[in-house]
């Protein structure tokens, strides 16, 4: 069943996300609905997995059939179920895969299971055509890492993070001010009233690996803050939160620094690959309107083309599982109803 144009349903539940889409290689994404949790999660600073997944299964339904009111396509039409089933929650996967598993035996339709990675590698795919080789930069609450990419499905991970995050060094550095979760928004807002100045100077780590560690810029934060008078570690308790112009100053250092790391990443990964002719900057990191800028002047000095998807695909999404469905579809990578989650 090798058909370059199929309608693909993608189904992607790896975290707190609820995503569907619709995809055919001629047509593109054909529909799609996204259901978020952020407000949700918010009081607790971060995502908490059984909340997760529980409201994941009250919604799983409703906005799979919603799907099919944006579109004259029926689930009949649909020929093949990708699905997430790497990495992720344990429980946000399995709705999910069961979910999605059941509908395609159910009306004996093909299956595929998406690394959810690398539905974000090819994100930007969704919206440019990017050259091969290329480099793309994933970075997101979950992960932070540096592939080479040079085709559909092909791809090698050059650095990967050793600790925490990119965001996840948001969100914590960004709790222990008070702000609100997710961080990265907040931090960039912060920021850019600073006008994206360095005041503090933070540690940029790893300087000759392609590897990223954050969890040394989160502690080095934290002490600065100590050693500032603006946070008590035995209370945990941020003690500058009416002090603006002080969140400005540390939120723009950070997001300077992250820049930094990031900026110094793609510079050293292309003095060893020098025949790449594009950078993609994907994740939900790569929302971050700073980053992008910083990434992209970087690209136009080294003249070669850089992409990154739009906000809407740069969180998880149905879209991206269903592009990479599409093209697994097309080389017939079809897995059995025995699909597990794996992590």
């Amino acid at each position: 069943m090798k058909n370059a144009n199929h309608l693909i349903l993608g189904i992607e539940t790896s975290c707190d996300e609820t995503g569907f889409a619709l995809y055919r290689k001629e047509e593109g994404v054909v529909a799609q609905v996204l259901f978020s949790q952020i407000d949700l999660h918010k009081k607790y600073g971060g995502v908490i997995p059984e909340l997760a997944s529980r409201t994941q299964l009250e919604k799983v339904t409703l906005l799979f059939d919603e799907l099919f009111t944006k579109t004259t396509y029926t689930f009949n039409d649909v020929d093949v179920v990708a699905i997430t089933n790497k990495p992720g929650l344990p429980g946000s996967l399995l709705v999910g895969l069961a979910f999605g598993k059941t509908i395609a035996w159910a009306t004996n339709k093909k299956i595929i299971g998406i690394n959810h990675l690398e539905g974000h590698i090819f994100s930007s795919f969704l919206q440019h055509q990017v050259p091969f080789p290329h480099l793309c930069l994933t970075a997101s609450g979950g992960h932070t890492s540096l592939y080479l990419v040079t085709d559909l499905g092909q791809y090698q991970l050059l650095g990967n993070t050793k600790d925490d995050a990119a965001g996840e060094a948001f969100d914590k550095i960004g709790k222990l001010m008070d702000m609100p979760y997710p961080g990265g928004p907040i931090i960039e807002k912060y920021a850019r009233q600073a006008e994206f100045e360095d005041f503090f100077h933070y540690p940029r780590s790893m300087a000759h690996s392609l590897d990223f560690s954050f969890s040394g810029l989160k502690t080095a934060v934290l002490y600065h803050l100590i050693k500032e008078h603006a946070y008590d570690k035995e209370q945990r308790k941020f003690l500058k939160a009416d002090d603006e112009i002080y969140k400005q100053k540390v939120a723009s250092s950070l997001l300077v620094c992250i820049g930094d790391i990031f900026a110094q990443k793609i510079i050293l990964a292309l003095s060893q690959y020098p025949h790449i002719k594009a950078v993609t900057f994907v994740g939900g990191c790569a929302a971050n309107a700073y980053l992008k800028h910083r990434l992209s002047e970087l690209c136009t000095n080294q003249h070669i083309s850089f992409y990154a998807p739009s906000p809407l695909y740069c969180t998880d999404n149905g879209a991206m599982i269903a592009f990479v469905g599409s093209y697994k579809a097309e080389k017939g990578l079809y897995d059995t109803f025995d699909l597990d989650i794996t992590n």
